[in-house]
């Protein structure tokens, strides 16, 4: 997380450690995604991928999943516990999260 002090905001700093551990997200057509963290072998990952899915059936929508064990061991022990984790440009969500919440943030976006 080195490039982090550079970001004044909390959420672009959080995006640029993403990026710097997960260098195939450092694509502009990717900046504006939605990221879902998450892991393999985590039912509640699984459980947010469908909620996300079911929303992308009725508006369209955009995301990456974004493997946790991908990162560096602070990064990923950031994140471990509170998987998954749905990442904005502006806004970090943490599950449980449901469609209503997703269209929330679409309505903000």
């Amino acid at each position: 997380m080195s490039n982090c002090m550079n970001y004044p905001d909390p959420m672009q700093a959080l995006r640029a450690a993403i990026i710097e551990a997960t260098p195939k997200l450092n694509q502009p057509e990717l900046y504006q995604q939605w990221w879902l963290l998450g892991t393999s072998g985590c039912h509640l990952c699984d459980d947010a991928e469908n909620i996300l899915m079911r929303l992308q059936s009725v508006q369209p929508l955009s995301y990456q999943n974004i493997d946790i064990a991908d990162f560096d061991e602070t990064l990923m022990l950031s994140f471990a516990t509170s998987i998954p984790v749905l990442l904005t440009v502006n806004k970090r969500l943490d599950w449980p999260f449901s469609v209503l919440d997703l269209q929330q943030l679409l309505s903000e976006y």
